[in-house]
């Protein structure tokens, strides 16, 4: 399917575009089923948090009216929004007018082993460290390359992702998802204050541990307290919910409340 540039089919895109030259600007992945996006209103709830907070002039009613256009007429796969500040002359000082550009992409569904789901999957050391900076701090901003940089650390298919701590050594996400671990019944995920990225899947696993009155917490999480959890899982709004069997040395069982939410996401994903 043709991508759409502002609204229109378009094979091609301005040489002076901030996102090419600066990374100026914010995406969104989003899984489509039946025409339709899933959890939309929480990727664009991201987006315009993001775009709030660099100071992007985007019309949010005008990108989710395309965005379901897009998505109806790609029918099944995955979109990728990229939203940028727009064309600007040579230099790092935004244009206060500029007007933000919308890119839209369609691919096809993501085809992951089913066994990632179903056994859990082994996650790589990685040695690539996340920068603390605030001020992007949950942001899924096109300033990608500590990600490029990590994912580029294995080549094997043992491993089916990665994992990320922050310049401290605190444990941070995936190279392309969030973590969470269980102990004692507790669900915890990092704190994403510092550095990382606020994914959409992770905000309504949190949702739904406190309808069902999961006791969760949002806090930094040691080497140590991952080593002794009791149960270990990574997230995103494409593949929902993978359990994680193994990272180094240190081997965990699928647990009961794994699958819980994992079945959780899948609902979402399947609707």
């Amino acid at each position: 399917m043709d991508c759409w540039v502002d609204g229109q089919p378009a094979q091609a895109l301005s040489l002076k575009d901030r996102g090419l030259a600066y990374g100026d600007g914010l995406f969104e992945t989003i899984a489509v089923k039946g025409g339709q996006p899933l959890l939309l209103d929480r990727h664009l709830s991201r987006l315009a948090l993001g775009c709030s907070r660099l100071a992007i002039n985007a019309d949010q009613a005008l990108i989710r009216d395309e965005l379901l256009a897009y998505a109806g007429a790609l029918g099944e796969g995955v979109l990728k929004l990229i939203v940028t500040r727009g064309d600007g002359l040579r230099g790092y000082a935004p244009d206060p007018s500029a007007q933000a550009r919308r890119i839209l992409q369609g691919n096809p569904p993501a085809a992951y082993p089913a066994i990632h789901a179903q056994q859990g999957v082994r996650l790589f050391p990685c040695t690539t460290r996340l920068s603390a900076q605030p001020l992007l701090a949950g942001l899924k901003h096109l300033n990608r390359l500590e990600q490029v940089i990590a994912r580029a650390e294995w080549q094997d298919t043992e491993h089916a992702e990665g994992l990320m701590l922050d310049e401290a050594g605190r444990v941070i996400e995936g190279v392309f998802s969030n973590l969470f671990i269980v102990r004692d019944g507790v669900l915890i995920t990092a704190d994403l204050q510092r550095c990382g990225v606020a994914g959409v899947m992770r905000a309504e696993l949190l949702f739904q541990a406190e309808s069902l009155a999961i006791p969760a917490q949002i806090t930094d999480i040691s080497l140590e307290q991952l080593h002794g959890a009791d149960e270990v899982f990574v997230c995103n709004s494409v593949y929902g919910v993978w359990p994680v069997r193994a990272y180094g040395d240190c081997h965990w069982p699928v647990g009961p409340l794994t699958r819980k939410l994992q079945t959780l996401s899948r609902a979402l994903l399947d609707a």
